[in-house]
């Protein structure tokens, strides 16, 4: 009995591990399309709003959901604070913080921080190019996103619980 219950936890286990693998491979794609979605706001804000760039970041990130939203408010707040940050250590320092609870990977990453050193430090039309740049580069990274989740989403899956019963067999 005691054997058994040991089994079903192992299973329980790495089952639990591959659909946690399995759902970062699909929150990857909605995470791209969505950041793509919040610079295209920004453009919005800093092209056609002349907003100046804390007021525009924390707009996007009102717009926004979850640990985008506190990307963007927060890198807001780091501009509002009028303490000598620049721009560029604002969007660097929230996105730090954005990364650690996003599924995103180095270069969905680099995508983004390739901004920081761009924003508010340059005329609206560069910065408009530049977002724009940087929303295709998302736009890319979330078909590459989505095709890696429709191979792996379900495999993770399949894995987590098929290794588990495989140990629990081995320890049984």
């Amino acid at each position: 009995m005691l054997k058994a219950v040991g089994a079903l936890c192992v299973i329980a286990a790495a089952g639990s591990y591959g659909v946690v693998v399995a759902r970062d491979y699909a929150r990857r794609p909605r995470e791209l399309r969505e950041a793509r979605a919040a610079l295209s706001m920004l453009e919005t804000e800093i092209a056609y709003g002349a907003t100046p760039l804390p007021e525009a970041l924390e707009t996007v990130g009102r717009r926004c959901d979850g640990a985008l939203a506190r990307f963007f408010t927060g890198a807001a707040e780091a501009l509002a604070v009028r303490d000598g940050t620049t721009a560029g250590e604002a969007w660097e320092h929230s996105l730090a913080r954005y990364s650690a609870h996003a599924p995103l990977r180095p270069e969905d990453l680099a995508a983004l921080g390739s901004l920081g050193a761009v924003l508010g430090n340059s005329d609206r039309e560069d910065q408009t190019r530049h977002l724009r740049l940087a929303g295709e580069r998302l736009k890319i990274l979330a078909a590459r996103a989505d095709d890696e989740a429709r191979r792996n989403v379900r495999l993770w899956r399949y894995l987590g619980f098929l290794a588990g019963a495989a140990v629990a067999l081995v320890i049984c």
